[in-house]
């Protein structure tokens, strides 16, 4: 009877219950599975003979298509020159410059060497005549202001990598799919700006900057490499047809040809991949570790961080920099910096980093000028607009202004003051601005508040001794006193 009841226990409901929840489980993966590959899926929908064809009639810079790549980089030029993005996004969308980057991306892809050749060849005919266009442009011109348009197209970093990558997958998946997807092409020719880097390089060639054309020059290779390794890499997922020759040998070599070459290309790509995102993970460390120091540090007079001159650079090869900029006479001291740069080395990337403050307390008024005319010219690329740098100028001014006083030595000469006249019960001193409607001058003003039940001619003869006293130890001569009210 035991026996009879153990195999009952075998075939109980909660083993029953049991394979029901693994095949629903099963059939619930399976289910997700089919989803997922149907959302993602593109190799079905895609038309390799038509995506092949379109992108092989894009690759010549022939007639028409030359003078509409000429109108766009003028358009550009003037768009940059004006600071206006609309306009510059209106070239943008006008402009054929993906046709030899899909190309050279879809030959290597496909082992087509012909079609290689031809879209190198129109490549370069591209890239000379938008820049040769831009230069005319920029050289004829009369306004040829540094915008902080063109000035933002001279230096690349992780963002541009990444929108290159992501901008050239969406261009071709949208090229392969049957029925293009004209949307995606306009949006992608938008985001991945090839046009305003050239225009830069012809504006630093025309106003004689070749650091500015080599840096813009920079950042079109990077967002052309990866436009044409993104192609590369989607060609060989949607497992496009390799091109046939008779000739074995020939087709072996020519394959060769392709890999090298496409090893070549993305070892660049790679490297600057890495820089970029070394240069990203500094500059993110070092915001972090401005915002635990000098950011929330209390200035108790007139003292005050310029934020928008701080300098982050990280260049490879060269010492790292974190450069913090301080207006007016309150200095930071010396054992809080010191403990900032304990901080600074508690960051993993900041280590090795130069740490600097510049700080303007030491200087007379008209060397603080100077140094804030200084440190604007220099910085100009960093501000955002006309308005900013004006806020920012006036800011620096009412500071002076307000700071004036400071460079007569007031504690020193109260002192004295209060030593060799006894009458004296208080004493101010200040700035005034005054007119006789012909000219306009600041004068010094010193206010004595006397003691009570002194006499008027004693106050008289005080007064004009102390004056005279006044001008004499402060070597002026404008200096005026008034008795308090």
């Amino acid at each position: 009877m035991s026996e009879h009841l153990f195999t009952e226990g075998e075939n109980s409901p909660g083993k029953d219950s049991g394979d029901e929840v693994k095949k629903d489980f099963k059939g619930l993966l399976g289910s997700i599975r089919k989803f997922l590959s149907e959302l993602l899926e593109i190799r079905t929908n895609t038309d390799a003979a038509a995506t092949k064809e379109s992108i092989i009639v894009d690759i010549p810079f022939k007639g028409h298509t030359s003078w509409i790549l000429i109108c766009s980089i003028f358009i550009a030029s003037i768009g940059l020159n004006a600071n206006s993005t609309a306009v510059v996004i209106g070239a943008m969308l006008i402009s054929p410059l993906m046709g030899p980057i899909l190309g050279m991306g879809m030959s290597l892809a496909i082992n087509d060497i012909d079609t290689l050749r031809r879209s190198l060849k129109n490549f370069t005919v591209m890239v000379v005549l938008s820049v040769f266009t831009a230069f005319l442009f920029f050289y004829l011109f009369p306004l040829r202001d540094e915008s902080s348009e063109l000035l933002a197209r001279t230096k690349p970093d992780i963002r541009d990598v990444l929108i290159a990558f992501f901008g050239g997958l969406a261009l071709v998946i949208a090229r392969a799919k049957k029925g293009t997807i004209a949307s995606v092409i306009f949006g992608v020719a938008i985001a991945t700006a090839l046009m305003p880097p050239l225009c830069t390089v012809g504006f630093g060639l025309a106003i004689g900057k070749p650091w500015y054309a080599a840096g813009a020059m920079y950042l079109f290779i990077i967002n052309t490499i990866f436009i044409g390794l993104a192609t590369f890499l989607v060609i060989k997922f949607l497992r496009f047809p390799m091109v046939r020759y008779a000739n074995s040998q020939r087709r072996r070599f020519i394959a060769r040809v392709a890999s090298i070459t496409g090893i070549l290309v993305m070892i660049p790509a790679g490297f600057t991949f890495y820089q970029v995102f070394q240069e990203s993970l500094f500059k993110k460390q070092a915001q972090e570790f401005l915002k635990e120091t000098i950011e929330v540090y209390q200035f108790n007079e007139s003292g005050r961080y310029v934020d928008n001159l701080t300098k982050l650079e990280f260049n490879k090869g060269e010492t790292p920099l974190i450069e913090l900029v301080c207006m007016g006479d309150e200095l930071i001291p010396e054992n809080v910096i010191n403990t900032w740069r304990v901080q600074k080395n508690e960051y993993s990337r900041l280590k090795d980093a130069q740490f600097k403050i510049l700080q303007g307390g030491k200087d007379d008024s008209e060397e603080k000028f100077n140094y804030v005319s200084e440190l604007y010219e220099k910085n100009k690329a960093e501000l955002l607009n006309k308005d900013e740098q004006i806020r920012l100028l006036e800011e620096e001014v009412a500071t002076l202004t307000k700071n004036a006083g400071k460079q007569i030595p007031f504690s020193n000469i109260s002192a004295e003051a209060k030593a060799n006249y006894g009458n004296i019960e208080g004493l101010g001193f200040s700035y005034q601005i005054q007119t006789d409607f012909k000219k306009q001058d600041t004068v010094p003003v010193f206010e004595v508040k006397w003691k009570n039940g002194i006499q008027k001619n004693q106050k008289e003869s005080d007064a004009k001794k102390m004056l005279t006293w006044l001008k004499v130890r402060l070597q002026d001569s404008t200096i005026v006193m008034k008795e308090a009210e």
